[in-house]
């Protein structure tokens, strides 16, 4: 029964009092077979009756009563073993549920921490490999045998020095061949000219193009046929094989014919400007014996094979070079490598220790839960539902006896009701009973 029933059954209702006897509350009479709960809110209810009579319906004494009857309501709950052990069932399975979800919590952050510490250890492998190989392409230079790496030590001051030499042995042999090329294809000899000033024509670039565009397309890109031809050298020099000593050799033949007919020309027109009418013809016997003839020949075969040869070198001292720059690339490539696995491995570390953070934070919460699940179990479980029927049956009786036995106005009498009604209401609030939630319960350690 809520206050509003309470507050208007006693409004306005007109209590007839009989002298010298004292009358019941209705819920006297018992019926023989009256449950527990009616013989319960009966009680409660004469009770209330009884206690208004005694404090002639004093509203301020009515309070501390409800006090008593809450802790009188306590005490019963407590002694019924069954049904607390009904309300709290649920706080039990609640309980065991809670501690199995702790214990799966607790396996499950240890295997993070194994996950972790693997994981940690791991980079430190990982960043011992890194040091090393830092170290390594540091050394390799200084020590490239050490690795098994044929390469020599020096190879880098060879190769400066080889590249040294090759740089003007190319430029002589433009030179040399634009200038002879250019005598010996397309210069007209002066019989004052001497011999060097013949061959050797310092203005035969600018003549051959000057002449025509064929002539300076031949004189310029003539030397590039050596040079092509000292690359071969190389080339087939890098493989010996059998085959290569043939085309070796072969390119040697045809590169030495070429330069005797440059020579052969050029002393040809030298020969034709300087004979006399009893010289015979120019024939290549005659071209054999002129030192003029072998000196061309030489200073252009002889430096070529010269260029060949340092060009082989610079390019071995090259390769030399590269093992040990190829060494440290593949070292470096897998310091690279390394360090992916490091930046991939922090990340995961990181998502464990997150993980192992909220596992800790979800152990917190849960063991704070389990203590107050077990503060319940330990506790009395107060059915807020139950209490406020009784307790209005209290007020109930309370407010008879004041509308049967209190001979005062009527209006006196309802505000003797109200305030008690009133009382009722702050004592339900600070019990924690007067809640809409009629499955809420009150928590009481004792």
């Amino acid at each position: 029964m809520d206050t509003t029933s309470i507050k208007n059954l006693f409004k306005l209702k007109s209590i007839p009092i009989e002298p010298q006897q004292e009358q019941l509350p209705k819920n006297e009479s018992i019926p023989g077979d009256e449950s527990f709960e009616e013989t319960r809110k009966r009680t409660y209810h004469e009770s209330g009756y009884r206690d208004s009579s005694r404090t002639n319906g004093n509203h301020s004494t009515l309070s501390i009563c409800l006090d008593a009857v809450y802790s009188k309501f306590q005490n019963e709950e407590k002694e019924m073993v069954e049904k607390q052990k009904s309300l709290k069932e649920s706080y039990v399975n609640e309980q065991k549920n809670r501690e199995t979800e702790i214990k799966a919590l607790f396996v499950s952050q240890e295997t993070k921490e194994e996950q972790l510490q693997s994981k940690s250890t791991e980079i430190e492998n990982h960043q011992h490999t890194i040091e090393t190989l830092k170290a390594e392409i540091l050394d390799l230079p200084r020590n490239p045998e050490k690795y098994n790496i044929k390469a020599t030590r020096g190879a880098s001051a060879k190769f400066w020095i080889g590249l040294f030499l090759l740089i003007p042995i190319t430029l002589y042999l433009g030179t040399f061949y634009i200038s002879t090329s250019y005598s010996a294809f397309f210069k007209s000899f002066d019989a004052k000219s001497t011999i060097i000033q013949s061959v050797l024509d310092a203005q035969a670039f600018s003549k051959a193009w000057n002449e025509g565009v064929i002539e300076g397309a031949f004189v310029t890109l003539i030397p590039f046929v050596f040079l092509g031809l000292g690359y071969l050298i190389h080339m087939f020099w890098e493989n010996k094989t059998r085959t290569n000593y043939i085309k070796l050799g072969l390119l040697f033949i045809v590169t030495f014919i070429f330069d005797c007919i440059l020579a052969y020309e050029i002393e040809s027109k030298l020969y034709e400007l300087n004979k006399t009418f009893e010289s015979p013809p120019f024939d290549i016997k005659i071209a054999f014996t002129k030192i003029q003839f072998w000196g061309i020949i030489f200073a252009g075969f002889i430096v070529y094979i010269i260029w060949g040869l340092v060009f082989d070198f610079v390019m071995k001292e090259h390769r030399e070079k590269d093992k040990i720059k190829n060494e440290q690339e593949i070292r470096l490539k897998r310091i690279e490598f390394f360090q992916d696995k490091i930046n991939v491995l922090k990340k995961e570390i990181e998502e464990i220790l997150t993980g192992i953070g909220n596992i800790k934070e979800t152990i917190i919460k849960t063991r704070g839960r389990i203590e107050e699940l077990q503060n319940i179990i330990d506790g009395v479980i107060i059915p807020t539902k139950d209490y406020k029927l009784y307790a209005s049956e209290y007020v109930q009786g309370w407010i008879t006896f004041i509308g049967e036995k209190i001979a005062v106005s009527r209006t006196e009498k309802q505000t003797m009701i109200d305030d008690c009604i009133t009382t009722y209401n702050t004592s339900l609030e600070a019990v924690g009973a007067n809640s809409d939630n009629q499955n809420l319960v009150y928590l009481s350690s004792l």
